[in-house]
C-alpha cells in the first residue's frame, strides 16, 4: 500500500549517498518491513534483507564471527543470501534490528566502508534492554513511522482524490458542501478500522468490521507479549497502565490519574511504564503546560498528561467487550454517530493521533480553580505555529463530539491569553465555517491544520 514515508526514504537516498544509514522506528505491525522492502525493490539494482526475527543459522553464524570485519563479513553476507551487491546501486536491510543491537552498533564501520546504502527498522528500539550493551552509531538517523493517516487510508480504498480537493477547501476557506457528508462516512469507517495495515487489508477484502476486529486483537495480544518479553522488572506496571488506558480516556477531562490504578500509585514508581509504552510508540502523551508560549516544552507539566492510543482502530477493540463488538449494534452508533458513551474519547483519540502523524507535538492547557471562574478551562490541544512571530504564536484546539456544545474555556483563553494566541480552531463532526474569529473545522480536516 502507498504510504507517505516512501517520499522520505527517497529524499534520504538522493540526498544522503550512503554518508548515514536509515533507523525507521514504530510500533509492530504498523508496516515497516512491508514499505522498506517495496522501497528495495524499486530504487536499487538488488539488495539484501536480514530478518533477524527469523535467522538462519548461517546467517547468524556470518554476523557473529564476522560483523567486525567488513571487508570479510560482506563477502560472506553475499555469499550466504545468494546476491550480489553492487557499489551504490545497493541496499542492505537490517529487519528488526532490536532482536540483535550488535548489528546497529556496527553500522558506523559500515556505513564508513560507503559502498552500500543501509536501512535499519526495528520496534522497541530505544527500549533500554536494546541499548544498554552497544555503542549507538552518530551516523544513524531516525524516522518515525505511523499508523496508516486518513489520506493514506483512501489511498488504499483508491481515492487519490479527496485530500487535493480538503487542502483546497481549506485553501480558499470555504464549506465543503454536498461532498461533506461521503467524506464524514469515509472518516467514520477509517475511525473504526484504525490505520494498521493488517486492519486496513481486512477491511477492503471483506468490508466485515468484525473480521477486521479479529485481526485488531491479534494486534493487541502481540503487544502484551512484547510487554511480557521486554519490559522487564516492571510488566505488571505496565499492563496496569495498558489496561487503564481506555478508561481514562473516557473520563471528561481525560487526564490521567494515578489513583485510579492504586490508591497509592506515585508517579516515580509508574514513570517508566509510561515511558515504554511511549518508546513502543503504542501510545501517545500529551503533557500539560503551565503557560501557552513559544517552546511549549519548557513549559510543561511532567506530572498532568493525558496518554491516547497511538491507533484509535485499536483503542475501539481494547476499550470495547469482544462480545459488544460481535453485534452490529455498535458499528452502526459508530458510523451515524449516535454513540451516547465514549465518542468523545474516541474522537479526541483520534485528532491526537492525526496531529502526530502530522509532526505536531502534544500539548493542553488545564486550569482547575474554585476561587475564578474566569480561571477555570481545559483547552483539549495547543499547536505552535510553524512560522514564529513576536505574538500569537499559539493554536488552542477543542474537540467536539457532538453536535450541541460550548465554548467558553476556548472563550476564556482568547481573553487571557490574547497575545499568545493564533486562530484558534473548533474540530466537529459539521462542515467548515468561521465565526466571530474562530475556525471550526470538519473532523476529518484535523491533519490540515
Amino acid at each position: 500500500m502507498k504510504r507517505k514515508i516512501y517520499s522520505q526514504l527517497l529524499e534520504w537516498k538522493r540526498q544522503e549517498n550512503g554518508k548515514v544509514s536509515l533507523l525507521i522506528e514504530g510500533a509492530r505491525r504498523v508496516g515497516k518491513s512491508y514499505i522498506v522492502e517495496e522501497f528495495a525493490k524499486k530504487e536499487y539494482r538488488s539488495y539484501i534483507l536480514v530478518d533477524f526475527s527469523h535467522l538462519s543459522n548461517n546467517m547468524k553464524a556470518v554476523f557473529d564471527n564476522y560483523l567486525n570485519e567488513t571487508e570479510t563479513f560482506l563477502m560472506f553476507l553475499q555469499n550466504v543470501a545468494g546476491i550480489k551487491l553492487y557499489p551504490r546501486e545497493s541496499l542492505i536491510v537490517f529487519d528488526e534490528v532490536q532482536k540483535y543491537p550488535m548489528a546497529r552498533q556496527a553500522i558506523k564501520h559500515l556505513v564508513a566502508d560507503g559502498r552500500y546504502d543501509y536501512i535499519e527498522t526495528g520496534s522497541l528500539v530505544s527500549i533500554h534492554e536494546n541499548t544498554k550493551d552497544i555503542l549507538l552509531p552518530s551516523e544513524e538517523r531516525s524516522l518515525l513511522m505511523y499508523p496508516m493517516d486518513f489520506e493514506e487510508f483512501l489511498w488504499a480504498m483508491g481515492d487519490e482524490m479527496t485530500m487535493p480537493f480538503l487542502r483546497h477547501r481549506l485553501a480558499d476557506r470555504q464549506i465543503v458542501g454536498p461532498m461533506h457528508h461521503k467524506i464524514l462516512t469515509l472518516f467514520r469507517q477509517y475511525l473504526i478500522v484504525g490505520g494498521m495495515p493488517q486492519a486496513v487489508l481486512e477491511f477492503l477484502a471483506t468490508q466485515n468490521f468484525q473480521q477486521v476486529d479479529k485481526v485488531k486483537r491479534d494486534i493487541l495480544a502481540l503487544y502484551r507479549r512484547s510487554i511480557d518479553k521486554y519490559a522487564k522488572g516492571y510488566k505488571e506496571k505496565v499492563k496496569a497502565v495498558f489496561d487503564q488506558l481506555p478508561g481514562e480516556l473516557q473520563k471528561h477531562e481525560k487526564r490521567f490519574r494515578l489513583a485510579d490504578l492504586s490508591a497509592d500509585a506515585r508517579f516515580r514508581s509508574y514513570e517508566s511504564s509510561f515511558l515504554w509504552l511511549q518508546d513502543a510508540m503504542i501510545t501517545n502523551m500529551c503533557y500539560g503546560v503551565t503557560e501557552p508560549q513559544v517552546g511549549m516544552r519548557l513549559k510543561r507539566d511532567e506530572l498532568t498528561f493525558k496518554c491516547y492510543m497511538s491507533d484509535t482502530g485499536l483503542l475501539i477493540s481494547h476499550a470495547f467487550d469482544e462480545k459488544v463488538i460481535q453485534g452490529e449494534e455498535l458499528y452502526q452508533k459508530l458510523l451515524l454517530n449516535k454513540l451516547e458513551i465514549n465518542a468523545g474519547m474516541l474522537v479526541e483519540n483520534i485528532v491526537a493521533q492525526m496531529f502526530v502523524a502530522s509532526g505536531h507535538k502534544l500539548y493542553f492547557y488545564s486550569k482547575n480553580t474554585r476561587e475564578d471562574a474566569n480561571n477555570r478551562m481545559e483547552i483539549d490541544f495547543l499547536i505552535e505555529k510553524p512560522t514564529l512571530t513576536n505574538a500569537h504564536n499559539i493554536c488552542p484546539v477543542e474537540v467536539k463530539s457532538g453536535k450541541n456544545y460550548t465554548l467558553s474555556s476556548l472563550r476564556k483563553f482568547r481573553k487571557k491569553f490574547a497575545e499568545q494566541t493564533a486562530t484558534p480552531y473548533v474540530i466537529h463532526y459539521q462542515d467548515y465555517k468561521e465565526e466571530d474569529g474562530i475556525v471550526y473545522l470538519p473532523i476529518y480536516m484535523a491533519s490540515l491544520i
